[in-house]
């Protein structure tokens, strides 16, 4: 009777041990990676919370095949908008493999996020999460800061996603970090 107890929290994702994660780009509804969300959610590893936005303000900025990416530099660029998830053990480590954690593509972070639909003079103090989001690695973050002119975005919609290629359509003989360091070194402007 245990086993199914075990079962039941795992397949109903017990609260307790659920991660709040604010999705911004690709995981998002109506884009190329929800696909792994749905998966998480119909398993029950994952579930959503609703639309929230950044408290601080971060740069949102795309790199390479327009792949996008937060930047772990509060203070510059914009409250970000996006999607707020809670998901089981499990799924983190799903994202987490998605999101090439251990390969030094992002980093899973702390982040504080709010409800969408509070306004500036709202209760932000009674919305407030306290959730992880995936940042640009550390050691090229400021570097696709300055590629993108120190300019981002409020939110990675439509016009942002225009361009974007799917991992499995980008050209396989070099890793994701060389694509990557090859966009940064390019002499065009992303914008």
């Amino acid at each position: 009777m245990v086993a199914e107890a075990d079962l039941n929290r795992h397949n109903n994702g017990d609260d307790s041990s659920r991660a709040l994660i604010f999705t911004y780009g690709t995981l998002k509804r109506n884009f190329p990676n929800h696909v792994l969300l749905q998966d998480l959610m119909l398993s029950g590893d994952a579930s959503f919370v609703g639309t929230y936005r950044t408290l601080h303000n971060y740069p949102l900025v795309c790199g390479p095949y327009r792949v996008p990416f937060l930047l772990n530099i509060p203070g510059s660029g914009h409250h970000v908008r996006g999607e707020l998830y809670s998901v089981t053990a499990h799924g983190l480590t799903r994202m987490d493999e998605l999101e090439g954690t251990t390969r030094a593509h992002y980093e899973r972070l702390p982040i504080k996020v709010i409800p969408d639909d509070i306004g500036g003079d709202g209760d932000v103090a009674g919305g407030l999460r306290c959730a992880e989001a995936y940042y640009a690695h550390r050691d090229y973050a400021m570097e696709m800061w300055k590629k993108n002119e120190k300019r981002g975005f409020v939110c990675y919609g439509e016009k942002e996603a225009r361009g974007y290629v799917k991992r499995k359509d980008r050209p396989q003989h070099l890793t994701f970090l060389d694509h990557i360091s090859s966009f940064i070194s390019s002499s065009s402007s992303s914008h």
